[in-house]
């Protein structure tokens, strides 16, 4: 991807070799023990792509700026007003009330170089790694453009806006040697961990069903177009994505609810609980070869994405997984004060387990504290989602929820999402990507960009 009227980057990069381009520049092989505090030299420098209110809270104040093995080399948001708020250090405070203390984020003492454009970033020498969190619809264009400029990536979930977006960007990864990890981190938390190596290791017998529940998307109102706030490119935040007036509710979180933009609750929390699903049964490497659903559209207001559906999966063992935007009510009962409508559960011929993000739980508690076996699996150990990405930037070798798992679990969303479109069961080949025999539902794996954006 090249910026309109410049020459392609790849001019460039077909004039260095790969080991070159994937290798950061200032990365120390020693490591660090808990509590030691890095030189200055061995930090990787980070360029934090889209420091709107997830980007600022979790990624940049939370970890980027607490972490001695980062530093905050440079950010880029298309609106001015994230990026002053960035620099000063201001967030909306959190559930609990913290508040990161304001000041002027600086290296070396002077001011951290903000950009509109994503690529004057990317196109920094100093810049190690880049950190996206921007809307979905941009996810491709600002990852396969860090790939190309020799940079690791760590790509907020869902991993893609389409399945050929997805492709694309497992493609990049492959092609330039880039550290890529999707921001799943459910894959990273222990609980969700326990509960897919006690599935696998058959704790629960043969398993025969999946069910995840990850809530209704939110219903709007129709307000007038109004010009955008004069601190907003608005024509860059829209990006490939199609024309549309401005209105309020229909950008920063609200991205989420607009189809030219994002999938809803399908991709946003189903790139959460499907991945955990993916990892239990075993399918990161592939995926289901049949899914229908049912689902409900706003209808009225500008959001177009399903607010309430069940879709289900056959895989080609004869497991099914059920995505429901309604909690199970007997886990909301069980587990109410921790989220129980919110969850994954697994079930098999011999009892169940449920989790999510403040309880595992079990049809017989002994499933959960029964000793381990010969036998049992053990899966890839993350304890931070961060820490791991960091990890492997120094090994180069692939984080926990590598482009091509993240590939796999967003490819579960959107096939939801075509099949409660057309209304129809769809076969799908997980090895060629396509949809068996139906040309309208293939046309619904990818998208046209707004010129001049390409890939």
């Amino acid at each position: 991807m090249s910026k309109p009227n410049q020459p392609s980057r790849r001019t460039f990069i077909k004039a260095s070799t790969a080991a070159a381009l994937a290798a950061p520049t200032i990365i120390s092989p020693r490591a660090f023990a808990k509590g030691d505090t890095p030189a200055p030299s061995d930090r990787i420098n980070i360029g934090s792509i889209g420091v709107g209110d997830l980007g600022r809270r979790h990624h940049l104040f939370g970890t980027i700026l607490k972490n001695p093995r980062m530093r905050c080399g440079a950010i880029a948001d298309p609106d001015a007003g994230h990026m002053k708020q960035a620099l000063e250090g201001q967030m909306s405070k959190t559930k609990n009330g913290e508040q990161h203390t304001p000041g002027i984020i600086a290296v070396q003492g002077k001011e951290v170089p903000a950009y509109k454009d994503f690529r004057d970033l990317c196109d920094r020498k100093d810049i190690d790694a880049v950190l996206i969190a921007v809307p979905d619809h941009w996810h491709a264009l600002c990852a396969i453009y860090a790939c190309e400029a020799g940079k690791d990536v760590y790509c907020e979930k869902p991993l893609s806006y389409t399945i050929h977006e997805g492709r694309k960007m497992a493609d990049a990864v492959a092609r330039y040697g880039t550290v890529f990890q999707t921001g799943s981190m459910q894959r990273s938390d222990k609980r969700f961990r326990q509960a897919c190596e006690l599935v696998r290791s058959g704790k629960i017998g043969k398993v025969q069903r999946v069910d995840t529940y990850v809530g209704a998307s939110e219903l709007g109102t129709w307000q007038d177009p109004v010009a955008p706030p004069a601190e907003l490119d608005w024509n860059f935040w829209l990006g490939p994505a199609p024309w549309s007036e401005y209105m309020e509710n229909c950008v920063h979180y609200q991205f989420r609810w607009r189809a030219d933009y994002s999938g809803g609750k399908m991709t946003d929390w189903g790139a959460h609980h499907n991945d955990i699903a993916q990892w239990g049964l075993g399918m990161d490497a592939s995926g289901p070869v049949k899914v229908s659903g049912e689902a409900k559209f706003p209808t009225s207001g500008p959001y177009d994405v399903a607010s309430h559906f069940d879709i289900d999966y056959t895989y080609g063992n004869g497991v099914t997984l059920h995505c429901h935007s309604d909690g199970d009510k007997e886990m909301s009962q069980k587990y109410k004060d921790r989220n129980g409508s919110n969850g994954i559960k697994f079930t098999g011929d011999k009892g169940w387990i449920f989790v999510n993000r403040g309880v595992i739980g079990a049809s017989d508690p002994e499933i959960l504290t029964a000793k381990a076996a010969e036998g049992d699996v053990k899966l890839y150990n993350s304890k931070d989602h961060h820490e791991n990405w960091l990890d492997c930037i120094k090994t180069r070798e692939k984080p926990i929820c590598d482009v091509e798992v993240g590939h796999r679990s967003a490819t579960v969303c959107h096939l939801g999402n075509i099949a409660i479109r057309l209304g129809r069961e769809l076969a799908w080949d997980p090895t060629a990507e396509k949809f068996v025999g139906d040309d309208q539902a293939n046309l619904l794996t990818s998208r046209p960009m707004r010129a001049p954006w390409h890939l």
